[in-house]
């Protein structure tokens, strides 16, 4: 009977909480993920670019996205397609013009004021086993370790970021939470002042009641940044900004889970959500859409992403799509006239 009690006046609270109103002011963009290389045409228009970057191109591409005023860069991964980012004796590295592209951006990110979540993975391709296969799980922490050595003295070293994003149906799976705490405790042990994310998928099914709200209480992160599925075509903006309240209510139940948003910012040149199909930047109009649906609700708004989907005009790191000028050039548009000092 009092277990009974409790859960219902629990789910009472997630229909009650007072919410934002919806003439609050749009957040602008905050942050961005960012990559080294990836291993599938979804980055055909920035990867050979990238890997051909020279150091100061990678600061240069930092330099752009703080001049936006954004705080955060995500690092995708450190290791992708069975060659790393960084030199390890657990894989071979990249062939990259610049010796050392993290050490690139977190120099700049130092420089600019820009706070780095920094990827625990890919030791190798993501499966069932990746999350706890003894073998992986010792890699994994390897790499955390090596990356911890060679960068935790960075001022631009903020926090970790842990890559196996869940997918809520409509509730995380044991095995993920196991996972993120995992990475979790790993990450105080070696730098026990950063901050941790995961940006999980799945957005459209979320909920608030008591089973989310105990996982809340037992997944061990500082930020979770759901994904908005607007551009994987999961949802519009009326179903994101319904998503994001739903997960608001939730996540006042327990304000040590902070809540941002991961806002997609492309299209599809092909078939939409195939590993085949290159990412191209969406229309400003749809992306102002997603922003607006999401701003009451949530405390930061990340994009995926700035890279290659948005590019200062005349920058030195260009490396995207051709539309990827306008698409930065309507946002500074935006933010100059309606997205200052929000």
């Amino acid at each position: 009977m009092g277990l009974g009690a409790a859960a219902g006046a629990l789910n009472v609270s997630c229909r009650n909480v007072s919410l934002p109103q919806r003439t609050k002011p749009i957040k602008p963009i905050r942050g961005s993920w960012i990559s080294i290389w990836w291993d599938d045409r979804r980055h055909f228009y920035w990867n050979e670019a990238c890997r051909n970057f020279t150091t100061e191109q990678w600061q240069f591409a930092v330099k752009d996205v703080a001049e936006l005023g954004m705080e955060y860069l995500v690092l995708l991964a450190i290791a992708k397609g069975g060659q790393a980012f960084y030199d390890t004796p657990l894989l071979p590295k990249l062939p990259m013009v610049c010796p050392d592209p993290i050490g690139a951006l977190l120099t700049a990110g130092d420089r600019y004021g820009v706070k780095f979540f920094l990827s625990s993975d890919w030791y190798g391709a993501w499966d069932h086993r990746a999350l706890h296969d003894p073998d992986r799980v010792a890699k994994r922490f390897q790499m955390m370790g090596e990356i911890a050595e060679r960068y935790a003295h960075h001022r631009s070293f903020f926090g970790w970021y842990w890559p196996n994003e869940a997918h809520l149906s409509p509730y995380f799976t044991p095995d993920f939470i196991a996972y993120v705490n995992e990475c979790s405790a790993e990450a105080h042990r070696l730098t026990p002042k950063a901050r941790t994310l995961t940006a999980p998928y799945g957005t459209y099914r979320a909920v608030c009641d008591d089973q989310f709200i105990q996982q809340l209480e037992r997944l061990d992160v500082d930020i979770i940044a759901y994904q908005d599925e607007v551009g994987c075509l999961r949802m519009d903006a009326a179903g994101s900004a319904a998503a994001f309240e739903r997960l608001r209510r939730a996540h006042d139940r327990v304000p040590e889970r902070a809540l941002w948003a991961d806002v997609e910012v492309f299209a599809w040149e092909g078939p939409p959500n195939q590993q085949t199909s290159p990412l191209i930047p969406a229309p400003f109009a749809r992306v102002r859409e997603q922003l607006e649906a999401v701003s009451p609700f949530v405390d930061r708004i990340l994009i995926y992403q700035y890279q290659g989907l948005m590019n200062k005009p005349g920058t030195r790191a260009y490396g995207g799509h051709p539309d990827s000028t306008a698409l930065y050039t309507d946002y500074t548009r935006w933010l100059k006239t309606a997205g200052r000092g929000v």
